[in-house]
């Protein structure tokens, strides 16, 4: 049993490894000068600790538009997103009406389309709506999600329909049911969902690139982008700049982990 139980550490410490390099690298090499980051052989540790790729990245770009574009984008894009597959998912796990199942599966199916085919028609619609170079058109292709209508359908499914007969009984409408009833009991579920949008609009790249060339309307991970040169990459600024970015991802993460497990485990087993 001793020896299976060293068995067991060993794989999770070997796992925390793998996971926790890349972001131990990153941070070492934004403390390295240029000339120590492409130097071979790779070494992991600087030989000379340098911090200026901070200050220099941090007067160069405007990262507090970055944040600041960022945060706008991540809040609207959770709550609307939220809301409005939780909607979706209430009709589809409550309600009943023709087609139900067919509709259902439809846009299960779309999970399995990349979703690199939709920038196309996104883009065009932004166009045609004028709002390129916008804070509007980063969020608003993002505020429906057929993930999120299939995470919450299935905890409404776990959910006993006796409440929304009773809730029915006393006179509340299905709004209400959704609203009053229902949705109090989802926490963890929408909470769940919340974070994965969450961390979904915080790092996606491609869209922003495409649909904004301001600097003062890009997100940071399209302003990243920014420093990798056509000719020559200062990797220390690149690593610098990827720090200043993500620390807000990871205290959000840890601080609601618990939640978040716990929603991904109900949600998981249930339905």
């Amino acid at each position: 049993m001793k020896r299976k139980h060293y068995l067991v550490h060993f794989f999770l410490i070997l796992f925390v490894a793998i996971t926790l390099g890349p972001f131990i690298w990153m941070i070492l090499t934004s403390f390295k000068t240029f000339e120590d980051s492409i130097r071979l052989p790779i070494t992991i540790i600087p030989r000379e600790w340098y911090a200026g790729a901070y200050p220099n990245v941090w007067g160069r770009f405007p990262f507090m538009s970055f944040y600041f574009n960022t945060f706008a984008v991540l809040i609207i894009t959770v709550v609307l997103q939220v809301f409005i597959s939780s909607l979706a998912a209430y009709a589809f796990a409550r309600l009943e009406f023709p087609f139900k199942n067919a509709l259902f599966i439809a846009a299960l199916a779309l999970l399995m389309v990349p979703g690199q085919i939709f920038l196309i028609p996104h883009f065009q619609i932004m166009v045609n709506l004028g709002l390129t170079n916008t804070l509007t058109a980063l969020w608003l292709p993002r505020i429906f999600g057929v993930f999120g209508t299939f995470l919450l359908r299935q905890f409404f499914m776990s959910l006993p329909k006796s409440l929304d007969e009773a809730a029915r009984i006393d006179g509340c409408n299905f709004f209400q049911v959704y609203w009053l009833i229902l949705m109090p009991l989802m926490k963890p579920a929408l909470l769940s969902l919340a974070i994965i949008t969450g961390l979904n609009s915080w790092r996606e790249l491609l869209w922003p690139l495409i649909i904004n060339t301001s600097p003062d309307r890009m997100t940071l991970s399209a302003g990243l982008a920014m420093l990798i040169g056509e000719h020559t990459t200062v990797w220390p600024h690149v690593m610098a700049a990827s720090t200043l970015a993500v620390w807000p991802m990871i205290i959000i993460f840890f601080i609601f982990q618990r939640q978040f497990i716990e929603g991904i485990a109900i949600t998981g087993t249930k339905g």
